[in-house]
């Protein structure tokens, strides 16, 4: 394979594995879920048989009429602790997500920038007009302690010579707006 394809497909493989990465975070947590609604419907299936034989155990008119009351008090404070547990499980299947993706996200930077470092005495000079496409990746491999390859000289003059003007009305501008705002201040006084 030449250098001119290796890039590229190094780059699509980078993405394609991430793309892979994040799929799988997906459906473990998923996975997580659905075994926690299998483990509450376990719990609740073994609480229902539990209070069928209470019922089926009773032995007088008495205790038989007192079931449905304690059978009350006791769904309420199992239902307060499942409520306090599904926040808990929440909280951490959420971090555990969270932290997931973010090593994934780190993996895959780390990955592409490599890339790119390797590949970028290779990489042709950017012409005038694709400079603003290209900053944001040269200023992330610049971060990264890496070099890009650097625009002509003569595209960096034009590209401060449009800068320039625009910085000097805006400052012009503001200017302008401060001094109304200063006379306004000195009249109500």
């Amino acid at each position: 394979m030449n250098s001119k394809t290796e890039l590229p497909l190094s780059l699509y493989k980078a993405n394609l594995e991430l793309q892979v990465k994040i799929g799988r975070l997906i459906q473990e947590s998923g996975q997580q879920w659905l075994d926690y609604g299998n483990r509450l419907i376990g719990d609740s299936i073994a609480e229902s048989n539990a209070e069928m034989d209470e019922l089926l155990q009773a032995q007088d008119w008495q205790q038989l009429a007192s079931l449905p009351a304690e059978s009350l008090w006791r769904q309420l404070q199992q239902r307060v602790g499942d409520s306090q547990a599904v926040a808990q499980i929440a909280v951490n299947a959420q971090n555990a997500f969270a932290s997931g993706l973010q090593q994934i996200l780190q993996d895959w930077q780390y990955e592409t920038t490599h890339l790119l470092g390797q590949e970028a005495s290779l990489m042709p000079s950017v012409p005038e007009g694709w400079d603003d496409l290209v900053k944001p990746w040269e200023e992330l491999l610049q971060a990264t302690g890496m070099t890009a390859v650097a625009p002509k000289p003569a595209a960096k003059k034009k590209a401060a010579a449009k800068k320039a003007p625009a910085k000097k009305a805006a400052s012009r501008k503001a200017v302008a707006k401060k001094a109304p705002a200063k006379k306004a201040a000195k009249r109500s006084r």
